[in-house]
């Protein structure tokens, strides 16, 4: 009989979209050659149906798995306060993780995946000091309800969705296509927009003064003209109707605007998880209004210059640097 595997973070988030999609159980496990029970289990041991959440699924899998690994990060004081340290930086397990194995090359006592410092910090502290380390990872609530939307058509004018958009683009391979959306501020009276490229995973923050069409149009252009046309040939925007004069973009920075489907939110990965970093900075209760460009500016800089395991350790700005010199 072959061996179980686990189910894969890739495997979970296209469990996500085929709910949103409306495919049954039996549907999805057919598409992920899995067995129905598998895909059923996955969606009633973590969420129900309605609102199943990938990450958030893949985490507390995680946590379940490893809860029994050595007490490493407990035994090892050196360690420990190097994880401290970064925590406090707001750097995720993952990228400390990431840090040490560059750092530290084949010394296995200073070495550590990010499921054992999760463990570390949910299983193995106590009291004061184990709400102060949920208070720098980025969720710190055990669970997230979401509401499911109805679908709706888009209402932009003569707008290009993400069908039309070149295949290659998917790859990543070649740097020059963005993601953007807006972040909305408390009680939905402020805005900033982000834009992250797809490859290098560079992020700009837009200051706003609305979610006007014009307002969102002129600050999207400001900031992305200020990059050579080389890095600048498509972006990928969020179905919302800020966007709407994306001709009048597309004339004054020759890059080609798609939008994504309503409420799929998988399609601009990079640009969620991206906005998702940035509410560690700036959490859904605050005013835009009272931020000022240096602050935004500042946690951009932040952002742009982490190690990302997905550029094999590298930073964005890095990454970035080396596409603009090549």
């Amino acid at each position: 009989m072959a061996k179980y595997q686990c189910l894969t973070l890739l495997e979970r988030v296209r469990i996500e979209k085929y709910i949103n999609q409306g495919l049954t159980k039996t549907e999805i496990a057919k598409k992920l050659g899995r067995h129905k029970s598998t895909i059923s289990r996955e969606i009633n041991r973590w969420g129900l149906k309605e609102d199943y959440n990938c990450a958030l699924a893949d985490w507390w899998a995680i946590e379940e798995r490893t809860k029994y690994k050595p007490k490493k990060l407990k035994e090892n004081l050196k360690l420990r306060t190097f994880v401290l340290e970064h925590l406090k930086k707001r750097w995720s397990p993952e990228q400390i993780s990431l840090k040490l194995k560059q750092l530290y090359p084949g010394d296995l006592s200073m070495n550590v995946s990010y499921e054992t410092i999760y463990t570390y910090i949910y299983v193995l502290t106590r009291g004061e000091l184990r709400k102060e380390m949920i208070s720098h990872l980025r969720q710190g609530k055990s669970k997230r309800y979401r509401k499911r939307k109805k679908k709706k058509g888009s209402r932009i004018v003569d707008a290009l969705t993400i069908d039309q958009r070149d295949p290659s683009i998917e790859d990543r391979v070649v740097p020059g296509h963005w993601e953007s959306d807006l972040i909305i501020g408390k009680e939905q009276e402020s805005c900033i927009g982000t834009i992250v490229e797809r490859t290098t995973r560079f992020v700009i923050m837009v200051p706003l003064k609305s979610r006007s069409a014009l307002e969102v149009r002129r600050a999207f252009a400001r900031e992305l003209k200020k990059l050579p046309q080389q890095v600048r040939l498509t972006m990928t925007h969020d179905n919302g109707l800020e966007m709407a004069q994306h001709k009048l973009f597309t004339k004054n920075t020759k890059m080609i605007v798609y939008f994504a489907h309503p409420y799929s939110s998988w399609e601009r990965g990079t640009n969620e998880n991206t906005n998702g970093l940035i509410r560690d900075f700036f959490p859904k209760d605050t005013d835009f209004n009272t931020i000022s460009r240096y602050k935004l500016k500042k946690v951009q800089d932040l952002l742009n210059e982490r190690p990302r395991k997905v550029l094999n350790g590298l930073s964005p700005k890095e990454v970035m640097e080396q596409v603009l010199s090549a």
